[in-house]
């Protein structure tokens, strides 16, 4: 089986899959719809296999064409990554960047290193993915991001892949979120996780990489919160602690901007923090990537970060 050489097959199908049938397929790439029937038909002698169930409305795939889109994919990402690669090497394209960042970045200092890097360089055509960690590093492995702002913790499996950069930006220590009524909520100096340990806590859903964090410092502080509710929406967690529902310990930049009845506390120190960075493959990073992670540092080395 030789499916190497039938690259130009394989996206066809891919379009064929994403399209829902042959007709459509036709009509977003140009092509007669014969000319996808003969391509869809020479890669399942090759394969030796049915890749689609004719007749279905909309088309659907095989268990071996499902195979074969889903790396087909992969394989177009990488391939759409060399060609235009290739194309800023030649000079026919200004160049492009797509940035990913997680969601409390991208409500505080990413949108004004966005704006700068628009102003810097407005030929370049900038493209923005909002995801969580545990969706941007795989899509940073996969060459569908250029660049993302990530954050990392020893509690948190794998640590930065092989074949990713990081460039650090700033530390973000986790704040508390109490209700204003709260025992606490005049006392001014720094709390101790401990001193919440009796109360009942807003906390993340299950898997969250900002409330593992979490988690594991109120273990190694010797007890486990009782978390009653559980949300990864930040403001939605200040909403909860707002009616007097919990208190929440969140990370800092998610303790920007606090809700009407939320009061904002600091930690004491050898509370949990997280490390924001910027991170692109390995090697040397295109002129877009650099100029971008200059603007993050910047932005964020002159105090940018909001507080609350």
């Amino acid at each position: 089986m030789k499916l190497i050489g039938q690259v130009r097959a394989v996206r066809v199908l891919c379009e064929v899959a994403e399209q829902g049938s042959f007709s459509a397929a036709a009509r977003s790439l140009g092509m007669t719809q014969s000319a996808v029937s003969q391509h869809v038909a020479g890669l399942e002698r090759e394969v030796g296999l049915p890749l689609v169930e004719r007749g279905t409305r909309p088309l659907e795939l095989t268990e071996a064409g499902a195979v074969v889109v889903r790396h087909g994919r992969a394989i177009a990402t990488h391939l759409g990554n060399a060609e235009h690669a290739l194309d800023e090497i030649s000079g026919r394209l200004a160049g492009r960047l797509r940035v990913g960042s997680f969601p409390t970045a991208l409500t505080t200092f990413v949108p004004s290193a966005i704006a700068r890097f628009r102003e810097e360089a407005p030929e370049v055509v900038l493209t923005m993915v909002d995801d969580h960690m545990q969706g941007l590093v795989p899509r940073l492995e996969h060459g569908e991001l250029d660049l993302a702002v990530i954050y990392e913790n020893p509690v948190l499996p794998g640590g930065v892949p092989a074949g990713l950069e990081l460039v650090p930006l700033f530390d973000d220590p986790y704040r508390v979120l109490l209700p204003e009524r709260h025992r606490l909520a005049r006392r001014r100096n720094r709390l101790r996780l401990t001193d919440l340990a009796e109360d009942a806590w807003v906390g993340g859903r299950v898997g969250s990489t900002w409330f593992r964090i979490l988690l594991h410092a109120c273990r190694t502080a010797g007890f486990e919160p009782r978390t009653q509710l559980a949300t990864d929406d930040y403001r939605a967690v200040q909403a909860f602690v707002a009616a007097g529902l919990g208190v929440a310990v969140v990370p800092g930049l998610a303790a920007t901007n606090p809700l009407p009845g939320v009061e904002v506390r600091d930690l004491a120190a050898g509370g949990p923090v997280r490390r924001i960075g910027v991170a692109h493959l390995s090697g040397t990073p295109s002129v877009p990537v650099r100029a971008m992670t200059a603007i993050l540092r910047d932005v964020t080395g002159r105090g940018a970060r909001p507080r609350a």
